[in-house]
């Protein structure tokens, strides 16, 4: 899978394009290099943990094996706006209220089973947000943790299937079901 691929495929889960796709088509180089607020280390453990709710490890690694929470805070400091730094930036704490607000304490405090039906109200309503032609940062957090793990390393090589340097053309390889993806680089 080359990565315009996975663009497609996170457009085709998400409903919307990749916010700062263009930013990475050309390099990731913003027009402004500053940043609205620094991400601190309780941050990327949120975000690591929201991640490892999406995409949970299971027989194959998970999105924190990936370190997707690192990931992101590189991503949305290098590749995005001003305004969708912004965005990213206030959903991580609307997220931290909506929680509270709902399960009476922070998202890190949650149970499995909660995390996960509280990430499944996220998605809906982000759903309808984008929908109506809005940004939505749980969007954007959904986009860059799949970005994020199946682009890295462990995403990469022990979920999609991986050869470092190809070999020849075969035109008939045997599928069996249930067989990986395969991972270009």
């Amino acid at each position: 899978m080359n990565r315009r691929e996975l663009l497609k495929l996170i457009a085709a889960t998400t409903g919307t394009a990749m916010i700062g796709g263009s930013a990475l088509l050309t390099g990731c180089a913003t027009s402004s290099t500053q940043t609205i607020l620094a991400f601190s280390p309780d941050d990327i453990l949120l975000l690591d943990e929201i991640a490892e709710t999406i995409l949970p490890r299971t027989a194959t690694p998970g999105a924190k094996d990936a370190k997707v929470g690192q990931f992101m805070t590189v991503y949305v400091n290098d590749c995005y706006t001003l305004e969708e730094q912004a965005i990213f930036h206030k959903g991580l704490l609307l997220l931290e209220k909506d929680c509270h607000k709902i399960y009476g304490r922070r998202f890190m405090a949650l149970q499995a089973t909660e995390r996960e039906e509280f990430v499944s109200q996220l998605d809906k309503h982000a759903k309808v947000e984008i929908a109506a032609g809005k940004m939505h940062y749980f969007t954007m957090i959904k986009q860059l943790t799949l970005f994020g793990f199946f682009t890295s390393e462990v995403g990469g090589t022990q979920v999609l299937r991986h050869v470092a340097i190809p070999g020849r053309f075969d035109g008939e390889l045997p599928y069996k079901p249930g067989d990986r993806a395969w991972a270009t680089r």
